[in-house]
């Protein structure tokens, strides 16, 4: 049996997560002591493993507990499947750091790049937060979503990338300040304005819950916290007060 801090330690998955698994039922620990503490099987292992290939592989949550909770999921065909795809991702990556080997030969001078050189390897057949969307806000607005950004050019994509960029260094810059500020709702109105203009009718309530998937959502934390340290909280709190005051008018 191991108690959660040792699970922790030996995975690298924070307590808080794991704690998190508990909660939604993707991962219950094998027994709970008398004084309280969660423990762990080496069943209960096995199964974080499978959670954590398919993490790695972008699955949502609540779609891992599903196949996993199946009853017809066989681990070993789970394993395969992993592995096929983890090679699949392999070989993406391999392409990308080619690409950027080739990048930097072209700017030493030492070659010149065809224009198919320049995006080899990039793929954007699949959204990973897609799934998620679907099951929160239906198929009609993803799919207008979708759509929206099939219309633009590839200068067009550039530039709408470029832009969410810039406001999320404008909020990383503020996120130690107070997510009602003037400077940090400006630069919130600036993202819900975006979200609009770009992925379709985000109306206050829905902003407001999509800041809360910011968080609950760990895919979404790590994403947004590359830009700084607790960014995806803070824009969480600043949405929240933003759609707040749009409801309350």
């Amino acid at each position: 049996m191991f108690k959660v801090k040792e699970v922790a330690e030996l995975s690298g998955v924070s307590i808080r997560t794991l704690h998190y698994y508990d909660e939604i039922g993707l991962l219950k620990p094998g027994t709970v002591s008398e004084s309280g503490y969660r423990l762990y099987t080496e069943g209960d292992l096995d199964k974080l493993q499978h959670i954590l290939f398919y993490r790695e592989l972008g699955f949502p949550l609540m779609k891992i507990k599903e196949m996993m909770q199946s009853a017809d999921f066989d681990r070993r065909a789970a394993l395969e499947q992993q592995r096929n795809m983890l090679y699949a991702k392999r070989e993406q990556l391999d392409k990308l750091i080619e690409t950027i080997e080739l990048t930097i030969r072209q700017m030493k001078g030492e070659i010149e790049m065809t224009h198919e050189q320049k995006f080899r390897g990039f793929d954007f057949s699949r959204n990973p937060y897609e799934d998620e969307a679907r099951k929160r806000w239906g198929d009609q607005a993803v799919d207008e979503a979708n759509q929206k950004i099939q219309r633009l050019s590839e200068n067009e994509r550039q530039a709408l990338g470029d832009q969410m960029n810039d406001i999320y260094q404008k909020l990383a810059a503020l996120r130690h300040g107070a997510p009602d500020s003037p400077e940090a709702q400006a630069a919130i109105k600036e993202w819900y304005d975006l979200l609009n203009e770009h992925f379709g009718n985000y109306p206050p309530e829905m902003f407001k819950n999509l800041g809360q998937m910011y968080v609950a959502d760990e895919r979404f934390t790590a994403n947004i916290d590359r830009f700084g340290e607790g960014l995806a909280a803070f824009m969480r709190d600043a949405m929240a007060v933003y759609a707040d005051r749009l409801m309350n008018g």
